[in-house]
């Protein structure tokens, strides 16, 4: 795993309320939620880059009032289509 220093003012941490490996967890989840929003990221990968499960990404959807359904109806009818 790779490791990333970013500098953040002392003061973003009080404003929600979380020490610093809290805020940055947060951080982790609200960008994969906004990554798998704009069609970037599938669930799978998205909670993998969040750091927590496939089950707790979705979870973090319903937090953000993200739908967890992000397929257009063409890649829904190959999804079906694709259950055994």
């Amino acid at each position: 795993m790779t490791s990333v220093s970013i500098e953040l003012p002392t003061t973003a941490f009080s404003a929600l309320r979380k020490n610093p490996d809290e805020f940055v967890q947060e951080m982790r989840i609200a960008a994969a939620v906004k990554w798998y929003e704009l069609g970037q990221l599938s669930q799978s990968k998205a909670a993998e880059i969040a750091g927590i499960s496939r089950a707790e990404f979705i979870n973090a959807l319903f937090r953000y009032q993200v739908d967890f359904m992000q397929y257009t109806a063409e890649e829904l009818a190959e999804e079906m289509a694709n259950v055994d």
